[in-house]
């Protein structure tokens, strides 16, 4: 993946995480608040609109209805109540009257102004019966009639109806007011409120965006910065501005950087003084060593002349050099992968002939049990796997049991080797130690042949291989070591630099 498609990866997580919590969050309170603004001025409006619409269709009905229905005879005819309704309607304000009144006891008539637009039928019976009501004298009231209105919907229309009689037995009139255009009114109102919504829903993502963007940029430069000290850039600093939160934030982080930056480095420099001396060191004793390892040989060879009593101290001076001389060379092998100079010098290794070389040379033929196929070939640093199977082979007899079995085979690319011995096994609590350099299962255990190394350079190699080595015990018993190697490292050394390739061990440590 391009460092492009990272960083838009990167973005599109932010997007969908804090960006996206505040963008969402502002457009939230920003549509509650829009929306409830919006909910009560509708609100309010409607009932405005509607109580002066309402209000002045009933003042002028009341007014109507006391100087024109009033003005009728006791006993009218249908034309006097048809050309009192006529008159009545033809008020400015648009509404339809109907007029009932009896000719005769029983004997009711009823006046239109407009028989197709309001009849009888479109009075609701609930509002006739407040009408016909006749309401009871008190000091609060002292009429036995009133003015009753409703609001109802005809054929999807809203319509204002209604009605009351004149006292001392006048007519009883009935109005009807359409309420359409206040209800297009309000609808225009209600789209307008609603785009404002929109509108406002609109504004507050963009501000929340904007908000977002000027709270985020720090914290992404931040966390940029950040993954760049993880990265080991440890010069990297913020620019600061400002004096709010995040600029102390900012502020922080660079004196931990800088702090950071110090301690490593004062760690990376104690870390190369002291491999520079154990190099130092190991070199200045090979000299020496090479002259008494001589001298030790010599008395090895005339140990059978000398005195008995002398004789065991020879050959304990023998021993210790050699071990000395083992653990420099190692203690070179080290030095050399902790300061990144190993190099691998590849071949094409037939595996099987490389093991058998291997055991041959350390005259452990009768004691290794070797399953491996000829012919399974790998491109291989030699003299480094030499070291590999020198050092599990060697740990297996020292440590472990015999026969020490030793298998190879091939999982796709990949070479395994595996090295089982049939001894007791190594302790659970052990087993993530044994690769660490000079390690003791306990203090108290007796001092060992090797140097302590041996694993740690035989894993070292293989890592340089780009491999590993794993150690678990076996369900039949017995510890088994399993080393994994690609087929071809050629990959592994493509791009490292030529270096001087030290040698290695020429035995088990």
């Amino acid at each position: 993946m391009t460092e492009t498609a990272k960083r838009s990866l990167r973005a599109g997580l932010r997007w969908t995480s804090l960006r996206l919590r505040l963008v969402v969050v502002f457009a939230l309170v920003a549509l509650v608040a829009a929306v409830s603004a919006s909910g009560i001025a509708y609100w309010l409006n409607r009932e405005a609109v509607l109580t002066r619409t309402q209000d002045t269709a009933l003042d002028d009905f009341r007014r109507q209805m006391q100087e024109t229905a009033a003005a009728l005879p006791t006993r009218p005819t249908k034309d006097d109540l048809q050309r009192a309704a006529g008159g009545m309607a033809s008020s400015s304000l648009g509404y339809s009257v109907l007029l009932e009144a009896e000719r005769e006891r029983g004997k009711p008539i009823v006046g239109y102004s407009d028989l197709d637009t309001f009849t009888r039928a479109h009075v609701p019976e609930s509002l006739q019966e407040q009408v016909a009501r006749k309401q009871p004298l008190s000091s609060s009231n002292e009429h036995e009639y009133h003015l009753f209105w409703q609001r109802t919907s005809i054929a999807g229309t809203p319509y204002l109806v209604a009605g009351t009689r004149i006292i001392g037995g006048g007519p009883t009139g009935y109005m009807l007011k359409s309420l359409d255009q206040e209800r297009q009114d309000l609808n225009s109102l209600a789209w307008s409120l609603g785009i404002a919504t929109a509108l406002a829903l609109v504004g507050s993502a963009l501000l929340a965006q904007a908000a977002a963007t000027t709270v985020l940029r720090p914290v992404q430069r931040l966390g940029d910065a950040a993954r760049k000290l993880g990265e080991g850039k440890l010069d990297t600093r913020l620019v600061v501005s400002g004096t709010d939160e995040l600029a102390d934030l900012s502020r922080t982080f660079n004196r931990t950087a800088s702090s950071l930056e110090k301690k490593v480095a004062d760690m990376s420099a104690r870390e190369e003084a002291s491999r520079r001396f154990v190099a130092d060191m190991s070199h200045e004793l090979r000299t020496p060593l090479t002259a008494i390892t001589a001298v030790a040989e010599v008395l090895e060879d005339e140990a059978d002349a000398l005195d008995p009593m002398i004789a065991p101290a020879v050959h304990l001076v023998v021993s210790e050099t050699r071990r000395l001389n083992d653990l420099v060379e190692n203690l070179m092998e080290v030095t050399r992968f902790d300061a990144g100079t190993a190099r691998l010098v590849l071949d094409d290794v037939d595996v099987a002939d490389q093991v058998t070389a291997c055991i041959d040379a350390r005259a452990w033929l009768d004691a290794v049990h070797l399953d491996a196929e000829r012919g399974t070939m790998a491109r291989l640093d030699p003299r480094r796997l030499d070291v590999i199977l020198a050092n599990l082979i060697g740990n297996a007899l020292k440590h472990g049991g015999s026969p020490v079995g030793v298998r190879v085979r091939t999982e796709g690319e990949e070479l395994v080797i595996e090295v089982r011995d049939h001894g007791p096994g190594i302790p659970e609590e052990v087993l993530p130690h044994v690769f660490d350099r000079f390690y003791k299962a306990s203090a108290s255990r007796p001092r060992s042949e090797g140097s302590g190394l041996g694993l740690s350079i035989a894993v070292e190699n293989a890592h340089i291989h780009g491999g590993d080595i794993s150690a678990a015990n076996s369900p039949d018993g017995g510890a088994v070591f399993t080393l994994r190697l690609p087929r071809d490292a050629e990959r592994i050394v493509r791009n490292d630099e030529p270096g001087e390739d030290a040698p290695g061990e020429d035995g088990a440590t």
